[in-house]
C-alpha cells in the first residue's frame, strides 16, 4: 500500500456537492471504510431531509456495520433524534475508528460538510464550558418569541466581535456563543485560541475540498430539495406521529422546521420548498467559506456535470 493510502483521506464540501459518491468510489479503490462527518446523518429515522446514503445494517467481522453499496459507512444512523451530538463526541469516536480501520490495513475516508466536526477531529477545539441544556432551552425560546435577530442583538451587546463573525441566521452558533459568554462570565471571543485559523495537518492525511461554481451548486440544491420533498414530508409526519416533539434536536436539522410548518398548514408547498432552498444555499455559502480557509487542502473546482467524473477525481486524489 502506498503512503497516501496508508493515511486517512478527508473529503469536505458544501451540501449537494457530491461528497458521498466520491467517498464511496475512493473506498472501493482503496479497500477503505467511510466515517461520516455530518451532524445530521448521525440521527436515526432522518434520511430524506439529511441525504443520508441508503444502506443496511449487517454484522461484519463481529461488529454491526452500516453498509452503503457494500462499503462500511460509520457514524450514521446511530443516535436518537431526541439526543444531542456534538463535535467533541464526534472527534473521540472518529479517532477511534481511524485507528481501528488503519490497524486492519484499510483506508479511513472521512466525508462530510460539518466544519466543526472536521475542525475538532484534526485541529482540536477551544476549551469551553460544557453545554447547559436549560440555558439553551431558554435562549431558543427567546429566539422563538422575539426572533433570531433579537437573539443576535443580545450577542452583539455582550460580544460585538463574536456577533460580527456569526450571522443571525446561524441560530445554533448564536445560542452557543451566548451560552458560553454567560457561563464563562466573559465574551466568548476572548476564549477563542485562534486554532481555527490553522492549516490542516497534511502530514497526517490528505484533505480534499470540493468547490462548485455558485450557480451550479444552487441548481444542485434546488434539484435535490424538490426531489426529496415528498419523502421528507412523509418521514417528518411519521416522526411526529411517533411522539417526537417539534423541538427535538434531530428535528432542528436544516429544513425540518419548514417541513413541520408545511405539515401544520402554516406554509404552502411552493413557499416551503423555496424556504428550504434559501436556507440551504445560505448554509452552503458558510460551508464553502469555512473549508476555503484550509489553504493546504486539495481544492477541486467544479463548474458542470462533466467535471464530476468519479473515476478522474479519484485518480487525481490518489496520485501522490
Amino acid at each position: 500500500m502506498s503512503s497516501i493510502l496508508s493515511k486517512p483521506i478527508t473529503i469536505m464540501g458544501a451540501n449537494a456537492s457530491g461528497k458521498t459518491g466520491l467517498a464511496i468510489e475512493l473506498a472501493k479503490r482503496t479497500d477503505g471504510e467511510i466515517i461520516s462527518a455530518d451532524s445530521k446523518q448521525i440521527y436515526k429515522h432522518l434520511s430524506a431531509g439529511t441525504s443520508k446514503p441508503a444502506g443496511r445494517w449487517e454484522t461484519i467481522r463481529g461488529r454491526e456495520v452500516y453498509l452503503v453499496d457494500g462499503v462500511p459507512y460509520h457514524l450514521v444512523d446511530i443516535s436518537d433524534p431526541l439526543t444531542t451530538y456534538d463535535a467533541g463526541t464526534f472527534a473521540v469516536k472518529a479517532k477511534a475508528l481511524i485507528d481501528s480501520i488503519s490497524a486492519e490495513g484499510r483506508t479511513p475516508i472521512i466525508v462530510g460538510g460539518t466544519g466543526m466536526y472536521i475542525q475538532a477531529l484534526w485541529n482540536g477545539l477551544d476549551p469551553l464550558p460544557e453545554a447547559n441544556p436549560e440555558m439553551r432551552k431558554h435562549l431558543a425560546a427567546f429566539a422563538g418569541e422575539k426572533g433570531k435577530e433579537a437573539l443576535h442583538a443580545e450577542l452583539a451587546a455582550l460580544d460585538p466581535k463574536a456577533a460580527s463573525q456569526i450571522p443571525p441566521n446561524n441560530i445554533q452558533r448564536v445560542i452557543r456563543a451566548l451560552e458560553i459568554t454567560k457561563l464563562a462570565g466573559r465574551p466568548v471571543s476572548e476564549l477563542w485560541t485562534g486554532r481555527f485559523l490553522d492549516a490542516l495537518p497534511g502530514h497526517l492525511g490528505k484533505f480534499v475540498f470540493l468547490k462548485w461554481e455558485k450557480e451550479r451548486l444552487n441548481e444542485r440544491i434546488k434539484s435535490r430539495t424538490s426531489a426529496a420533498f415528498d419523502a421528507w414530508v412523509d418521514e417528518t409526519r411519521e416522526l411526529l406521529a411517533r411522539g417526537y416533539p417539534e423541538d427535538a434536536p434531530g428535528l432542528k436539522s436544516l429544513g425540518y422546521p419548514q417541513v413541520m410548518d408545511f405539515i401544520a398548514g402554516r406554509l404552502p408547498r411552493p413557499e416551503t420548498i423555496h424556504s428550504i432552498v434559501t436556507v440551504s444555499m445560505s448554509y452552503a455559502k458558510r460551508q464553502n467559506t469555512w473549508f476555503g480557509r484550509y489553504k493546504n487542502a486539495l481544492r477541486i473546482d467544479l463548474s458542470g456535470p462533466d467535471d464530476y467524473d468519479l473515476e478522474l477525481l479519484s485518480e487525481r486524489i490518489l496520485t501522490p
